[in-house]
């Protein structure tokens, strides 16, 4: 990481018109404001609030500070077009701006298009008072996202393309490794097939290609004595012996975003993570793992511990990325100690240029990290439509993980949660499931039996109740015949009839219950108990305090007794 303090060149161009955006490695990017269609007074006042924010730091990258430029540029066009378009900033009205605003409404691209080209323009001295300032201040309705997560279906088919990818090409490296190994233990006869295998493999490991030569007409061949035993001079068989191509570490950000639900700037800038001694005699390493998150407003850095303890094990994709960039990164490192990038890959055609979005500088033939613009390659490669990273991160943290990954809980719900199709379609399906089974607990601890004022002839008595028909019970029957239910359950049936003659016993009853509450474990207390305790509830709701508290006054020591008797299991029927 170069130094924060470190001078760099001007920002501004000495015209005024030209903006260098030095991003987090020093690397340069230009933005050209001469071709924004306004008046060139605008043009230097944009460049002016624009250079500003390089200056400043608050963009780490050239994908930061590229959607600013292209709002700017909108936001050119759109004056451009107004039959009083404004010769400077100074010009702007707040009728302008407001039609701006609603221009950009509606959707999620002209949000941020607003909000960062209204950020830069509360920078301008001359509109920070009046009109055009509470314009500018003026917060516009974040729109809903429209990114939804996969199906589970449509994920595991991602994921499971992704690793077969991965897998082959960790195969193809790991196999190529042990010949070099052998190679090296002179296992093989000097100037045989496999012996020159390993010395061009020798040669590529050391400089990132097999032995080469410069033809006649400039082009560069695999020298003839390796054509043979590599098996051509396709990159298939040369520099993909002990590399990863693009779009095969492409497939291992897919694997990473899947696993640990990171999203592709965090995967573009992983470090190589560093194995702490085992604590124990198994073997199993554990990684520490630096995260940045470039567009984290506040702890930007942080660290994650995964252990490889086995093939299903989150730590165990590390270990795999670590072996398949392992000679990329030894050749790195010889060449340009330092970078300690953990996805380095091999370019089809070295010295082409990729862009200023790359975090780190190519070295020699090898690039760092993930392009955004690759995902949707990636899928065309793999028969898929879209690039996967964005819907891929809101399924694992939305609907696999259901928690926060990388950002705040109010965030995972109002951004994640609450407007993801998947995940409202099956909490529907919890709640209704979590209702129906409160209404039948309800239903089932709900007072069942009669309440009347004096016992009625025929009915025979019980612990709790008396029974109207102890032949016909909704309950299985006993084994010498009747109701084989417990003295509980007689609240929750219908043939049983409650008088205050029952009241003081139930009452009791009602209290030793709570009681044990307070001694029994609650799973314990809740199986046991919890429903006759309910019953016994709605019956004091039913009766009500002044009822209740004079049968209280009323409890008689053979009360006690039969209720002690039930509660030990003396009395069960």
């Amino acid at each position: 990481m170069p130094d924060a303090s470190h001078k760099r060149p001007e920002t501004l161009s000495a015209d005024g018109l030209v903006v260098r955006h030095y991003n987090a490695h020093n690397r340069v990017r230009e933005y050209d404001f001469s071709t924004l269609p306004v008046t060139e007074k605008v043009q230097r006042s944009l460049a002016a609030l624009f250079a500003a924010q390089c200056r400043a730091g608050r963009w780490n990258s050239h994908d930061s500070s590229e959607s600013p430029f292209q709002g700017l540029r909108a936001f050119a066009t759109f004056l451009s077009q107004l039959e009083d378009a404004p010769r400077d900033l100074d010009e702007l009205s707040a009728a302008q701006l407001k039609r701006w605003r609603v221009s950009q409404s509606g959707s999620n691209g002209g949000y941020y298009v607003f909000t960062s080209t209204a950020r830069l323009l509360r920078g301008d001295a001359r509109l920070q008072s009046g009109p055009v300032a509470e314009e500018l201040a003026r917060r516009m309705r974040k729109p809903k996202s429209r990114v939804q997560s996969y199906r589970e279906e449509d994920f595991d088919h991602i994921k499971l393309a992704a690793r077969r990818q991965f897998r082959a090409a960790l195969l193809r490296i790991e196999d190529n490794a042990r010949h070099l190994q052998h190679w090296r233990e002179g296992a093989f006869e000097e100037g045989s097939r496999p012996w020159l295998l390993g010395e061009a493999l020798d040669v590529l490991a050391r400089t990132g290609d097999v032995p080469r030569y410069k033809t006649s007409d400039g082009q560069r061949t695999v020298i003839s004595r390796y054509q043979e035993a590599l098996g051509g001079v396709r990159s298939e068989v040369t520099w993909q012996r002990l590399f990863l191509t693009r779009l095969e570490a492409m497939g291992l950000g897919v694997l990473l975003m899947s696993e640990y639900g990171w999203n592709q700037s965090v995967i573009d800038n992983l470090e190589v993570p560093r194995a702490s001694p085992d604590p124990g005699n198994d073997g199993n390493p554990t990684y520490r793992i630096p995260l940045d998150k470039p567009r984290a407003a506040a702890n930007r850095y942080e660290t994650r511990n995964v252990t490889d303890d086995g093939a299903d094990s989150k730590g165990r994709l590390i270990t795999q990325a670590l072996a398949a960039t392992r000679f990329a990164r030894a050749c790195v490192e010889e060449h340009a100690p330092g970078s300690n990038r953990l996805v380095v890959w091999r370019s089809k055609n070295p010295g082409r240029p990729f862009g200023n979005t790359q975090r780190l500088a190519p070295v020699g033939p090898f690039c760092f990290g993930i392009e955004r613009s690759h995902g949707s390659e990636w899928a065309r490669s793999q028969g898929l439509k879209g690039s996967p990273f964005q819907r891929g991160r809101r399924t694992v943290t939305a609907v696999d993980r259901r928690e926060p990954l990388q950002h705040r809980q109010d965030t995972h719900d109002m951004n994640y949660a609450l407007v993801d199709e998947r995940v409202r379609a099956e909490a529907v399906e919890v709640i209704a499931a979590g209702a129906e089974e409160a209404a039948d607990r309800a239903r089932r601890a709900v007072l069942t039996a009669q309440i009347g004022d004096a016992p009625a002839p025929g009915d025979v008595p019980t612990a709790t109740a008396d029974c109207s028909d102890f032949d016909h019970s909704p309950h299985p029957p006993a084994p010498d015949g009747g109701c084989g239910a417990s003295f509980l359950a007689c609240l929750g049936c219908e043939n049983a009839r409650v008088h205050p003659g029952h009241h003081p016993r139930l009452v009791h009853l009602h209290q030793s219950l709570t009681n044990l509450r307070s001694v029994l474990p609650q799973p314990l207390w809740d199986r046991e108990w919890a429903e006759p305790h309910a019953r016994l509830e709605d019956l004091q709701r039913k009766l009500g305090d002044g009822a209740w508290k004079q049968a209280k006054a009323r409890v008689t020591n053979d009360d006690r007794y039969l209720i002690d008797l039930l509660l030990t299991g003396s009395l069960d029927t």
